[in-house]
């Protein structure tokens, strides 16, 4: 099995900011990728720790640690798939 991770970060305004707009966004990311055989299995989040930013020195601009989380969408296809074009 071969394995595909990409990020997925939903983008809405004040005028389209619903549950509609954002499902529309992941089902075009699984359209996409599923016209190359790749077939979806999950969205997963992943936390990681940003390290602080010190200054030079102890002077300067100081940013602290944080914790932050991504979006990612798991993608699966067989090794070696072949699909034939559907246009025939």
């Amino acid at each position: 099995m071969e394995y595909k991770v990409v990020p997925f970060v939903a983008t809405a305004n004040q005028q389209n900011m619903s549950s509609t707009t954002i499902a529309q966004q992941l089902e075009n990311l699984i359209k996409v990728h599923s016209e190359n055989g790749w077939k979806y299995m999950r969205l997963e989040s992943v936390s990681t720790y940003i390290q602080p930013v010190e200054g030079c020195f102890g002077i300067g601009q100081q940013k602290p640690g944080y914790m932050t989380s991504y979006q990612v969408a798991v993608f699966i296809k067989e090794k070696n798939e072949v699909f034939s074009d559907l246009t025939h």
